[in-house]
């Protein structure tokens, strides 16, 4: 009878104490409870895959070509049908065009011919977004990502006939098929290879106007492209790499799509799932993973990222004035201004070196650029756009400080950046000149428009200056000089960058493009490079939203 009375006494008390220990857990999460409605608006949000099956168009024939995209280029050849009626052995190696770039599953089927199956066969199937990563040995590998990113899977077949899918989601326009453990007494034949392909976009798109050069046209065209492969269930970054979302994708994905797919649902449920999935302080990761099921990607923290963040909610609201994701969100992006202020000196200033020790400061990928100017100005960018999504919602006095702040960093700025003498804002000890620096200071409004524009023409002109180091700040440059008024000058530019993507054969635009180097990789190995990339698809956004700068 005691120990009943005890268990019974334990079973009370341990009930009464759970809503505090709950508290207690809850008091370490700084947004608590929050986290679990934000999963749940971000999964009602989730959107249905389109899927169409794609049917090859020919076999190609790769051939070594100077002038070509990394040396490499495939010309038709033969039609899909000769590779179909005939025996595979002597076809080892055929590739096989499907005409576009398509993200989905592949699969084939194997059917005996004039012979009886008495072993068990190998493929290999190499996939490849462009002809290079069919020319280019992938082993031994000298990447410094994992080797299983790319796309070449072996198959052992031991039944025919037989229908095969491979279980991974593919992003490829080519496929290459070789034999590679054939028996010697049969024969067989390959036959209805298909990709069920996928996308979330499925809108309508509106036309250009009439006067819209043909150049433009297949920018806009193949950025279309670009921005339908990569939404998938979120914003991924490539859907060849890394098949998951980043905030500096999704930020000029949702811009890009603002202006063609216009699928905001999309655009909601990935800052729902980074506002859930951010760690316990409240800081917000800079990828995340939607399987098996939503995480982060842990101590992957990203401060220009984070600070982007706040610039999507905005453009989220401004065009879909859904005021109540807004105000949902509104703590998140208010928390990412506390992770600023943890490296800001009494002057304003980031402290740039202790910064970079603590949290990864991306801005490009550019080796040996100093970010201290650019991380300061795009720091200063945030800022304004935050508080203007704090006036819209009535919140301005929840970041009363922020006017103040952002004079004070302005002011330090051109104080320890700007050089009267070069008439350019510099960087680091050496004093570096960077296109990265001035884009920054000025869609930070560090400069007034005018500054703005003589500090671009300058730069332009300055043989030193260290260039973007692909199309993410490519971007930016351009949305800095349509700020500065140069709206031609930025036609120029899309033209002679993305349109150089064009004339090498792009049918998707690229992660990393160099125009004096079209190997350059960040992982040491340029077939690990992501040919179909969200951050490079943003011309749509400038030809849609400027008509009277691209359209004419």
């Amino acid at each position: 009878m005691t120990i009943r009375c005890s268990l019974i006494r334990f079973i009370i008390l341990f009930i009464l104490m759970c809503p505090c220990f709950l508290h207690l857990v809850y008091a370490q999460d700084f947004y608590g409870e929050r986290r679990n409605e934000w999963l749940r608006k971000a999964e009602e949000n989730k959107p249905v895959l389109h899927e169409r099956l794609i049917n090859p168009v020919n076999l190609g024939r790769l051939e070594e070509d100077k002038q070509a995209f990394q040396g490499w280029k495939i010309n038709a050849s033969m039609s899909i049908d000769s590779l179909y009626h005939s025996g595979f052995t002597s076809q080892s190696g055929v590739i096989v065009d499907f005409g576009a770039h398509y993200t989905g599953h592949f699969s084939f089927s194997l059917e005996n011919f004039n012979s009886t199956p008495d072993a068990p066969l190998r493929l290999k199937f190499t996939f490849g977004e462009v002809p290079a990563e069919l020319a280019v040995p992938f082993d031994p590998y000298p990447g410094g990502l994992s080797r299983a990113w790319l796309q070449d899977e072996i198959v052992t077949v031991t039944e025919i006939p037989t229908t095969i899918t491979i279980p991974r989601r593919l992003a490829f326009r080519y496929v290459k098929v070789e034999l590679i453990s054939p028996s010697i007494a049969y024969d067989f034949k390959i036959a209805n290879m298909q990709i069920k392909a996928t996308t979330s976009a499925n809108s309508e798109i509106e036309p250009l106007s009439a006067a819209t050069s043909s150049v433009i046209r297949d920018i806009d065209r193949i950025g279309l492209i670009t921005l339908q492969e990569c939404m998938q269930t979120v914003y991924e970054d490539g859907p060849k790499r890394d098949q998951r979302l980043w905030i500096g994708d999704l930020y000029l994905e949702a811009l890009a799509n603002n202006f063609s797919f216009k699928n905001h649902g999309l655009t909601k449920r990935c800052l729902y799932l980074l506002a859930a999935l951010s760690d316990l302080e409240g800081y917000l990761h800079g990828t995340v993973f939607e399987k098996p099921k939503p995480h982060p990607q842990e101590g992957q923290k990203l401060l220009d990222y984070a600070l982007l963040y706040n610039v999507a909610l905005k453009d989220y609201y401004e065009i879909t004035e859904d005021k109540e994701t807004a105000v949902d969100l509104w703590p998140v992006a208010k928390k990412q201004l506390e992770l600023l202020k943890l490296f800001l000196d009494e002057t304003g200033m980031i402290d740039y070196d202790r910064a970079a020790k603590d949290i990864w400061i991306f801005i490009d990928w550019k080796d040996g650029l100093h970010k201290a100017g650019a991380i300061q100005g795009l720091a200063i960018y945030s800022l304004k756009e935050t508080y203007a999504l704090a006036k819209r919602l009535n919140k301005e006095n929840e970041v009363a400080e922020l006017p103040a702040l952002i004079r004070q960093m302005t002011d330090g700025a051109r104080k320890q950046f700007f050089d009267k003498e070069s008439n350019l804002f510099v960087s680091g000890e050496d004093q570096q000149v960077s296109y990265a620096s001035q884009i920054w200071m000025v869609l930070g409004g560090v400069t007034t428009k005018k500054e703005g524009a003589n500090i671009v023409k300058q730069l332009m002109q300055h043989e030193n200056a260290l260039t973007p180091g692909g199309p993410y700040l490519y971007h930016y440059f351009l949305q800095a000089m349509i700020n500065c008024g140069m709206g031609l000058e930025a036609k120029e530019i899309m033209l002679n960058y993305w349109g150089k993507m064009v004339e090498k054969g792009a049918d998707t635009f690229w992660e990393v493009y160099d125009p004096k180097d079209e190997y350059k990789s960040p992982y040491n190995f340029y077939p690990m490079n992501s040919y179909c990339h969200a951050w490079s698809c943003t011309p749509v956004y400038f030809i849609r939203k400027y008509p009277d700068i691209f359209q004419k």
